[in-house]
């Protein structure tokens, strides 16, 4: 589904000089199957994300999503392809606040311009993650697990073909977190999502199909 070849991530620092945050990375991230980022802070992994999920460039190398080199894409059709293809779970969780569950995963829908009957898509989501008795809660009147599980709901609202998930396990309790994971193979095996994930967490490492550690911007495991 989606790998890299050679990739370079260089970022322009003052006086002059630069930093290299990825260093001739190539990885392969098999259709459905959950493949983990591992690495600690400022090992390059998120930065490795963003090149991945279309959200930033390489300085140099390819990427490749289901057979297409988004390198060489227009901004145009890297947006198209963010839009309807990929789905986001942010550490931060990054609900809307004045929206109760349903709304929350019900406007991803509206974003993504998603046609048809967006009541039983929301229902569904919210059914896959275990929430579709709380889809009239506030995010306020949820736990930590519940508004990440909300927020995976949200991601995979609009059937993208790969969700990347940053960190998704970082404020929450070990067995919370690993309630999360868990979600995320279920949707590996139940619905065919490509699931991208970064962690720092050891305990999360069996759990995933391919494992990638970065250090410095290197491969050094996988």
């Amino acid at each position: 589904m989606l790998r890299t070849e050679g990739v370079v991530k260089v970022f322009p620092i003052s006086g002059g000089r630069s930093f290299t945050a990825l260093d001739n990375v190539s990885i392969h991230c098999p259709e459905a199957q959950l493949t983990i980022l591992r690495g600690r802070s400022g090992s390059g992994k998120t930065t490795l994300m963003n090149i991945l999920s279309a959200l930033d460039m390489p300085t140099k190398g390819k990427v490749y999503f289901n057979g297409r080199d988004i390198v060489r894409m227009d901004e145009h059709s890297r947006a198209k392809l963010r839009r309807h293809e990929i789905g986001y779970v942010f550490q931060s969780v990054a609900l809307i606040p004045m929206m109760t569950a349903y709304e929350n995963v019900e406007y991803a829908l509206r974003l993504a311009r998603t046609k048809g009957d967006r009541r039983e898509r929301v229902t569904e989501c919210l059914r896959m993650v275990g929430l579709e008795k709380r889809m009239n809660h506030m995010p306020q009147e949820m736990s930590g697990g519940e508004q990440q599980r909300v927020a995976i709901a949200r991601a995979i609202a609009h059937k993208p073909k790969v969700i990347f998930a940053d960190e998704p396990t970082a404020e929450l309790d070990t067995g919370t977190g690993l309630q999360v994971v868990k979600i995320f193979r279920e949707l590996c095996e139940n619905e065919k999502i490509t699931v991208i994930m970064t962690t720092h967490d050891n305990g999360l490492m069996e759990l995933g199909d391919r494992v990638y550690q970065l250090e410095d911007g290197v491969i050094v495991n996988g």
